[in-house]
């Protein structure tokens, strides 16, 4: 039995966002086969953007670039050290294994976290790869402390057994970011925790046929406020840079339908082009809380002109019927 009480009080704010992901979960499903040439080079660029953000929230100083030319033309880069070469590599290696494990429909296993951890921290660690810690742990900047070692395998099966049993009857959104959560919470490597979690929650989602969830690196603090406040019960803000994370992506496969031709744009451009009741920053601010169809591009929001509509039509409806909206 799971012993961790999970507040699900934040799940009323999010029904709309959970709606709007089954439905472009949806769309990609129901389009499939996909064009395979649009597909590959989406996956190629996307790979090279996981290993990239995930790594430099770590603390990786490679760049985009320079994780790019490390994996596509083995070229070591002046100045970096052996170490983020290996993390590049080795990141990208287990993300190759992921992509096996979901064509193959892999369900989440003790022996699936300790092989994905296993190709993450080779050659940098190889005592502890693939192996749970035997001693304490403190985290830097974190809210807590990790649970005693002898605790962990008891632990890590526990939450595997959450996960398969979905004892709350969570959506498989909601599943993986308490799975991440409680991954870091349970803390069951010496190193390479954060890279093995953010893979191993999106065998959860592309499993159930969504796009991978990939945290940018510009959200490294955001990320971590959100895990701190997990910590204390609140899953909101998680959940929600879940959601916007995978929503990005949802949004480049969507791309690749014709027939699907809203067009993403920074909200600074829509509003200089268009005559709207609403600032560049009021609309920003409904981005971030997840109230429109908006996702992330490095440090800028992206959203359409008809999300946007659509929520001004949204709003007008509830003056009309005495209903109001609040922006916390």
């Amino acid at each position: 039995m799971f012993m961790w009480e999970i507040d699900l009080g934040y799940r009323a704010d999010l029904q709309e966002t959970f709606a709007r992901l089954e439905d472009k979960k949806s769309l990609l499903s129901q389009a499939r086969p996909l064009p395979s040439i649009a597909v590959e080079k989406i996956k190629e660029s996307l790979s090279i953007e996981w290993t990239y953000h995930s790594n430099s929230i770590e603390g990786n100083t490679l760049s985009l670039r320079e994780t790019q030319m490390v994996l596509q033309e083995g070229i070591t880069v002046k100045g970096k050290s052996l170490r983020e070469h290996f993390e590049a590599k080795n990141h990208d290696t287990a993300l190759q294994l992921l992509v096996k494990l979901v064509n193959q429909k892999t369900a989440l296993s003790s022996s699936v976290i300790l092989d994905i951890h296993q190709l993450v921290l080779r050659s940098i660690e190889d005592d502890y790869a693939g192996r749970l810690r035997t001693g304490g742990v403190r985290i830097m900047g974190a809210n807590f402390v990790p649970p005693n070692a002898r605790k962990v395998p008891d632990l890590l099966d526990e939450l595997v057994d959450f996960v398969l049993e979905n004892p709350l009857q969570l959506n498989t959104l909601e599943l993986a970011t308490i799975f991440h959560h409680k991954f870091v919470w349970i803390h069951p490597f010496f190193d390479g925790n954060g890279r093995t979690v953010r893979l191993l929650m999106n065998l959860l989602l592309m499993n159930d046929g969504y796009t991978p969830a990939i945290i940018l690196s510009n959200d490294r603090k955001k990320y971590y406020d959100a895990l701190n406040q997990a910590n204390k019960g609140n899953y909101k803000k998680l959940t929600l840079l879940m959601a916007q994370a995978l929503e990005r992506t949802l949004n480049i496969f969507l791309k690749i339908l014709p027939e699907y031709d809203l067009d993403y744009q920074p909200i600074s451009d829509i509003v200089r082009e268009e005559s709207l009741p609403y600032s560049s920053e009021y609309i920003s601010l409904l981005a971030r809380q997840g109230r429109i169809d908006a996702h992330k591009e490095g440090r800028n929001w992206h959203t359409t002109k008809e999300a946007i509509l659509n929520y001004i039509e949204t709003r007008k409806r509830q003056r009309d019927v005495g209903g109001y909206e609040t922006i916390n």
